[in-house]
């Protein structure tokens, strides 16, 4: 079965907005890039490869997947995974 993120060809999205200027940097806010970090950080601590937190992103409920920019679903995903891995621990 075909998840959110799976919508190639798919009409009703509209247009990519652009603003005509390319950033200076990869990350239009601060905060993306310190996901970035941490996210770079935990994968090459073993906490989690580059496909479970695919998935993890895909499975960003519905509505909240398609509010978000790619760092605010990178985010959530990571949010998700680390809860289901238990980490940080809740006692």
């Amino acid at each position: 079965m075909a998840r959110l993120n799976d919508i190639g060809g798919t009409f009703g999205y509209g247009s990519i907005p652009m603003d005509g200027a390319e950033p200076p940097h990869p990350w239009r806010h601060d905060w993306e890039a310190r996901v970035f970090a941490v996210l770079i950080g935990l994968a090459m601590a073993g906490v989690w490869t580059a496909s479970e937190l695919r998935d993890a992103e895909e499975r960003v409920p519905p509505n909240d997947y398609l509010a978000a920019s790619y760092y605010e679903r990178v985010l959530m995903g990571m949010e998700l995974l680390l809860d289901e891995k238990g980490i940080p621990s809740r006692g």
